[in-house]
């Protein structure tokens, strides 16, 4: 099974890409939806989070704003949120791993928006970068409530800069030229690795 990451910076169109791999019908893992539900009421990580940082939890649930306060700013801090999250994103992970591979399917996506930053390349077979103009991103961005440049610029700094992904990217999906010209590169991307054989993911399973 091959494991596709895609990744792209804020207000790139990832969200958008991924739902033409579902489309198209490769099973898809969203990293940040994986949180949410681990944060929210009854999620794995509530009972460990409200141990660490009792003032984060709102009604049985972390409240990511509160979260930030706690953690922002404060370097052990962070490692104490990232020692009890990351194991359980990465079981989630799994879990989505191997639910995809019992039921056949070919490749997936793992839709990883700090992919780059974490490493997370080594963990998949090929990377997808989603990209636009960085005119074309700044007004995406800005058009959102309660954006303003300070947070757009404070966001950017946490990310790796769109040329650089661009530049380790297995392939590029362009996503400034409507919908319709980026289904047609995510069709062809599919389409090129439908007889590419995985490798990570058997890494994976053996624990290496």
């Amino acid at each position: 099974m091959l494991l596709i990451g895609l990744t792209g910076s804020i207000g790139m169109g990832k969200s958008e890409t991924a739902k033409m791999f579902q489309k198209l019908g490769v099973p898809v893992y969203d990293a940040d939806a994986a949180v949410h539900a681990l944060y929210a009421r009854e999620g794995a990580a509530v009972a460990p989070i409200a141990e660490a940082f009792p003032a984060a939890i709102v009604e049985g649930a972390v409240d990511r704003a509160r979260l930030s306060k706690e953690v922002v700013g404060k370097p052990e801090a962070l490692k104490r949120l990232e020692a009890i999250v990351h194991p359980l994103v990465g079981e989630a992970q799994m879990a989505f791993l191997r639910q995809a591979e019992a039921a056949g399917a070919p490749m997936v996506v793992l839709d990883i928006p700090l992919l780059f930053e974490t490493g997370g390349e080594t963990r998949v077979d090929v990377t997808v970068v989603v990209s636009a103009p960085a005119e074309v991103q700044k007004e995406r961005v800005l058009a959102r409530p309660d954006m303003t440049e300070e947070k757009f610029a404070a966001i950017l700094a946490k990310q790796t800069p769109d040329a650089e992904k661009r530049a380790k990217a297995d392939f590029i999906v362009d996503s400034s030229k409507g919908l319709s010209f980026a289904f047609d590169k995510v069709k062809e991307i599919v389409d090129s690795l439908k007889d590419r054989p995985g490798e990570v993911w058997e890494q994976r399973k053996a624990g290496r």
